[in-house]
């Protein structure tokens, strides 16, 4: 009778495991599905879907429907969701290295930010946070940053008294000091109305978000600046993480990896799309800068590098320079 019983409460406890609900991971960022970002967040939920059929179920939230980027960190840290992708900007507070990806004019391109990234340099940054209980996952690209005003900026000085919006970062705040402009920490879904009433004067943003977001709209010159990165980091909640049965963090990580590659590798392709069809809408006016721009633009910014050099480390912006060829 004992046997009967322990045989049928075994065969109770297999039943309950197989229908077990799935593990919800809600995936939350804030820009257009169409970015490559977007498209990534999409492509982590079918590979992760398909590795671990009934054990997790993905809901990817974009365009900040679930939470914006001034609210997802603490939302995370608090588990109301498991996954978010924000700008490297967001992450100085949680380890100043970080601030290297803002310092303006240290990659050449976005070949070097990805050989940067994938070095053991770019790596470790990605485990700097786990104290703080958070974990990063990968890089993921989304372009070289381009200036946009409503006025065309050749020199350095062609931005003194406008004011620019920029991320909430100390490094992109000396930025624009650096050239007698005056910077407005925004959230990214504030930005287009911003700019459409006048709240502020211009931005830095990539091609993607210039296009997908309509900012070239609202903006009357884009400048071919490519003055710096913007990146985003994907990462998780480091106990949520650690938690998960091992089979299925596995599954998750080996889905991540492949989404972020195949996000890097639309970003790539993309970029130069997206600076097209900007072109095409025939809104705002793209202004190539010249070398004589762009050198001005270096020399008036590069006190910036050694304002952070203390909290950044000298070593580490030197390994990143080596990343350019």
């Amino acid at each position: 009778m004992k046997l009967k019983f322990a045989l049928a409460a075994a065969l109770f406890a297999v039943g309950l495991n197989t229908y077990a609900a799935p593990i919800v991971i809600k995936y939350s960022h804030v820009v257009a599905d169409v970015t490559p970002k977007g498209q990534a967040a999409l492509k982590f939920k079918e590979l992760a879907e398909k590795k671990l059929a009934g054990k997790v179920e993905v809901q990817v939230f974009p365009n900040s429907q679930l939470f914006g980027d001034g609210k997802e960190m603490e939302a995370l840290l608090l588990g109301d969701v498991q996954i978010i992708a924000p700008s490297l900007a967001k992450f100085g507070k949680y380890t100043p290295k970080l601030q290297i990806f803002d310092l303006p004019f240290l990659f050449t391109d976005l070949a070097a930010v990805d050989r940067f990234q994938a070095s053991k340099d770019g790596q470790a940054l990605l485990s700097s946070m786990n104290k703080k209980g958070i974990t990063g996952l990968g890089y993921l690209h989304n372009g070289m940053k381009q200036l946009s005003a409503n006025k065309p900026l050749g020199m350095p000085g062609d931005a003194k008294g406008l004011k620019f919006r920029i991320q909430a970062s100390d490094v992109l705040e000396s930025q624009f000091k650096a050239v007698g402009a005056n910077p407005q920490k925004l959230s990214f879904a504030e930005v287009y109305q911003a700019l459409q009433t006048g709240v502020v004067d211009g931005a830095e943003n990539p091609w993607s978000n210039i296009y997908s977001k309509k900012f070239h709209e609202v903006q009357g010159y884009i400048m071919e600046s490519n003055h710096g990165v913007l990146d985003y980091m994907v990462i998780t909640n480091t106990k949520w993480w650690d938690g998960l049965p091992a089979d299925v963090r596995k599954g998750l990580n080996e889905a991540m990896q492949e989404s972020i590659k195949f996000g890097n590798k639309v970003a790539n392709e993309e970029d130069a799309e997206f600076r097209k069809k900007v072109i095409a809408d025939n809104k705002g006016k793209v202004l190539p800068m010249s070398a004589e721009h762009l050198k001005a633009w270096r020399a008036a910014m590069q006190p910036v590098w050694k304002q952070f050099e203390g909290d950044i480390g000298a070593d580490l912006i030197q390994a990143a320079q080596k990343a350019n060829k």
